[in-house]
């Protein structure tokens, strides 16, 4: 099928080659934003119904007095649109309007889904040609948060259009007289760290999809190091959703997951039905002493400082002047790993040493600290 091309395509190609004005506002997403996405448990079974009783599960279970917020909407919501080009909820969403009302009466935000393409990566409608409209549509219910996802603008754009289509709609939603958040998700196409700022977008996705298993998971997380000086308040190198919980990894694996995410200062998306969340999934998922150091002011983005033999430290530097230590044991056996402050960029022993999953305080030795980390498993520090 052909889409035809706008009128304003060559504008949007010739912007393309000049300086794009800052959109994106740190008052917006100051730390890594924090909630739910439908996508990785209900796919498209997401409805009304199944998006109030999350936000009620969200309250119920904790999840919002750990911080967690956004309760997001991804795709297979949209029907058609009305004779005055108006986007229109399909028979799941009865009523977009009342449906935020209810989320905004549990202190919560909601979160919608749409792309810069003809249709959305499920086949619904997209925003192409209809930015401005969409935005105020979406400003008119109550949204909160947008995920605006690449899909089928491949089809009419190419990867030198990145930049310019996503910034048709950051200038929409600027003008829509409501904040929300923007939400790049182009798989890290185009280096798009380098302009997402530039473009409006409060976080980008850096990769592909994630998967429910240690391989996808590992592969995606632990190759984000070098997009550390990208990440900062108001603007977020995205990893992708959270699958903790959702059955195809151990408690473990989870914990490390978690953990890596809270020191890449990435969004937290939690991607499990809340509503049947067992206690374990809970523990990891309210971990309020790992959220702090994901939302730390500061907003820096942990880094990798050693890897060897499997084992991998990573730092993450902190307002208060602390730092967060994560050492990762990537290895399919059981380690004793020796940590020297030295290591850390450290030339005395910490004043005080927290264990972040053990919830305890740690004695620091005079030239380091040693523990036992299990394979796939994280040794999560908090120095002073």
């Amino acid at each position: 099928m052909r889409f035809p091309v706008p009128l304003s395509l060559a504008a949007i190609a010739l912007a393309v080659t000049v300086s794009f004005p800052t959109l994106a506002k740190s008052q917006v997403a100051a730390t890594p934003p924090m909630g739910w996405n439908s996508w990785n448990y209900f796919s498209e079974k997401v409805d009304d119904a199944t998006v109030r009783e999350t936000a009620d599960a969200m309250v119920s279970t904790g999840m919002a007095a750990a911080g967690y917020v956004y309760i997001n909407i991804d795709d297979t919501w949209e029907g058609a649109r009305d004779d005055a080009g108006n986007i229109v909820p399909n028979t799941k969403f009865p009523d977009m309007k009342a449906l935020a009302d209810y989320v905004h009466s549990r202190g919560l935000k909601l979160g919608i889904y749409s792309s810069p393409g003809p249709r959305t990566c499920g086949g619904y409608e997209g925003s192409y040609g209809h930015e401005e409209q969409d935005a105020k549509t979406f400003a008119a219910w109550g949204i909160d948060y947008l995920k605006y996802d690449w899909c089928s603008a491949g089809r009419i754009y190419t990867n030198a259009d990145l930049p310019a289509a996503y910034q048709r709609m950051g200038q929409a939603l600027a003008h829509c007289g409501r904040p929300i958040v923007y939400s790049l998700c182009e798989y890290g196409m185009g280096d798009v760290w380098n302009w997402g700022p530039k473009v409006g977008a409060n976080l980008w996705r850096t990769t592909g999809d994630i998967q429910d298993n240690w391989k996808s998971m590992s592969e995606i997380g632990f190759k984000q190091s070098r997009l550390a000086p990208y990440a900062g308040p108001g603007h977020w190198n995205d990893p992708d959703m959270l699958e903790v919980g959702n059955g195809g990894m151990t408690a473990t694996e989870y914990r490390t997951h978690f953990s890596l995410w809270c020191m890449l200062a990435a969004p937290l998306m939690a991607g499990n039905d809340l509503r049947a969340m067992p206690a374990e999934t809970r523990a990891i998922l309210t971990n309020r002493e790992a959220i702090a150091v994901n939302q730390d002011p500061a907003g820096r983005q942990g880094a990798r400082v050693s890897s060897r033999d499997g084992i991998e430290i990573w730092t993450k530097p902190l307002q208060d002047g602390g730092q967060a230590v994560a050492i990762f044991n990537r290895t399919e056996v059981e380690k004793t790993v020796a940590l020297k402050w030295a290591e850390i960029g450290r030339t005395s022993r910490p004043g005080t040493l927290r264990d972040l999953w053990e919830h305890r305080d740690l004695e620091p030795a005079a030239e380091g600290a040693s523990g036992k980390i299990p394979a796939h498993g994280v040794w999560m520090l908090r120095l002073k």
